[in-house]
């Protein structure tokens, strides 16, 4: 039977819902007058007789079953009967019956749902940064709460802000004025909110990708301060900036850069080059300055110029013999591999760069 249609002899499916009945369906399949040598013999003498073609019998019932619910636009059959039935002419048959459904699988939720995800906006000033939502709950809802890296120790009492969720198919959802409440956590560089009640369903927990924060207002105890300013979007990828967090800090947004006259913090402030220590967060350059040597993000703006994986590897080639001997093989069998997927699988342009993309920031994180 085919794999992408369920059967059962029951009335529904374990862990699937029926979405819709596409009425009745049945087959037969009949064994030759020479199968068994009279009307009147039993099933047993049936079974014995020949089991492979009572067997093949079966088979052929249901294939053609399935086949019925197939036109149907059905992915299940539901209460399925089989019965046995003897013909004229001392002939043995088997009819098949059942009902023709669509069925999706249910979505299981425990009772204790939990996620996090990074902020992938900030302000490029000493307020309160939010850097990442946490959302716990169960099937029924779900609550959140705010982390913010604390610049100034300062006491925060509670910010007022919009969350803006986006999901996997770029559909958005945004929930304005919430206020988090910070009851402890008083003076610490990395605060955490109280939970609050949001708009998110249990069943699209999974489906978030990405959360922005909007902040509007923040309050100490020396008074309440708007904040008008629009936040800035991260750049980097999700896997990238994970990366980037676990090695430089939860506040990490941007890789450090620097073209001489000025240099860009890990926590996305720009700064004077004569600066040994950022004005925001207070990391030293030194302390975070690449020891590569090679500017592979040149390369990399190249590759995105192109088109096609036959292209992008003739950039590569210009670089190569600046590269690392140790990342050179790595490289040449991103391009190989791309260059095949890209015969079957259209372009392949996007994800061969994301690729070389990784091979540098691990070795740039790992230093």
């Amino acid at each position: 039977m085919a794999d992408k249609i369920l059967v059962t002899t029951g009335s529904g499916l374990e862990g699937y819902s029926i979405v819709e009945y596409l009425g009745f369906v049945s087959s037969q399949a009949i064994l030759g007058s020479n199968f068994i040598s009279g009307i009147a013999a039993n099933m047993t003498d049936v079974a014995r007789k020949d089991t492979a073609k009572l067997e093949q019998c079966r088979e052929d019932a249901g294939k053609q079953l399935i086949k019925a619910a197939e036109k149907k636009g059905a992915n299940a059959i539901i209460g399925v009967n089989m019965t046995y039935a003897p013909f004229e002419a001392g002939s043995f048959g088997i009819i098949v019956t059942g009902t023709a459904v669509k069925v999706a699988k249910n979505i299981a939720i425990s009772d204790a749902v939990h996620k996090e995800i990074f902020v992938t906006n900030y302000y490029n000033r000493l307020v309160p940064r939010p850097v990442k939502i946490v959302l716990d709950g169960n099937s029924n809802e779900i609550n959140m709460k705010v982390v913010c890296y604390n610049y100034n120790h300062e006491d925060i009492q509670a910010i007022r802000c919009d969350v803006e969720f986006t999901n996997l198919y770029d559909e958005r959802l945004v929930i304005k004025n919430i206020d988090f409440v910070f009851s402890e956590n008083i003076n610490l560089s990395v605060i955490e909110s109280d939970y609050v009640q949001s708009k998110v369903a249990p069943n699209d927990l999974l489906l978030l990708k990405d959360a922005k924060v909007i902040l509007t207002k923040y309050a100490t105890p020396r008074g309440v301060y708007a904040c008008n300013d629009q936040p800035i979007n991260v750049t980097l990828s999700t896997r990238r900036l994970e990366a980037l967090k676990a090695k430089r800090g939860i506040d990490a947004v941007e890789k450090y850069r620097t073209d001489g006259m000025i240099w860009t913090c890990n926590c996305g402030h720009v700064n004077e080059e004569g600066s040994e220590e950022c004005v925001v967060c207070g990391r030293k350059q030194k302390d975070i300055m690449t020891k590569a040597t090679f500017n592979y993000e040149q390369m990399i703006d190249r590759m995105k110029e192109k088109e096609y994986v036959v292209e992008i590897k003739d950039v590569l080639m210009q670089y190569i013999k600046e590269i690392d001997s140790g990342m050179r093989l790595e490289l040449l069998e991103i391009m190989e591999s791309g260059l095949q997927y890209e015969k079957t699988r259209g372009n392949m342009k996007e994800t061969v760069i994301e690729k070389v993309e990784k091979v540098f920031e691990d070795a740039s994180i790992d230093e």
